[in-house]
């Protein structure tokens, strides 16, 4: 038996769950099918307006929330950016950029495995999941801001241009 597309292991997953199959929901679930970027429901509502005569936001807003809770997206977001959504529901973590508030996704199982959620019992919680994010300056943001720089030292461990070697006095 061949192996599902995404839409119909979308609409399986609504039925499932007795969530009706619209016209709506199919055409925003493919608007979203190999997104990689993270979109705001606006940038989702921008794409399938022209698709969707007489979509509203509030509908885009609503149907995103019933993909969340059918657990087909994610909801994610960063200290800077606006609630965006994340087709890729497994455990994973992100790289935000601080200058254009993009998030990219980090498949580093190395994180995964060396990070241990605290102990929260005391406090009466369960922890169920977890996502880390790291911050700081994407490729493209600093590429425009220091492009000669960048070029000339090459990087470090972290990713970061590696900085000259300080000069040492002569040692007494």
């Amino acid at each position: 038996m061949p192996a599902k597309s995404p839409v119909q292991q979308f609409e399986a997953a609504c039925r499932a769950q007795g969530v009706p199959v619209t016209v709506q929901r199919r055409r925003i679930f493919e608007a979203l099918l190999g997104r990689t970027d993270h979109p705001t429901p606006d940038e989702v509502y921008t794409a399938v307006k022209d698709t969707l005569p007489g979509v509203s936001r509030t509908t885009v807003y609503r149907v995103l929330e019933t993909f969340v809770a059918l657990g087909i997206l994610a909801k994610t977001c960063s200290p800077t950016a606006a609630t965006r959504v994340d087709p890729r529901t497994q455990r994973h973590h992100h790289l935000v950029c601080r200058r254009c508030d993009r998030l990219f996704d980090v498949d580093d199982t190395a994180v995964t495995h060396r990070i241990h959620p605290p102990d929260v019992r005391r406090q009466g919680f369960a922890i169920d999941d977890y996502s880390i994010y790291f911050t700081g300056i994407c490729a493209a943001c600093r590429a425009q801001e220091e492009p000669s720089a960048l070029k000339s030292r090459p990087a470090g461990p972290t990713g970061r241009p590696r900085k000259p070697p300080k000069r040492r006095g002569p040692r007494s």
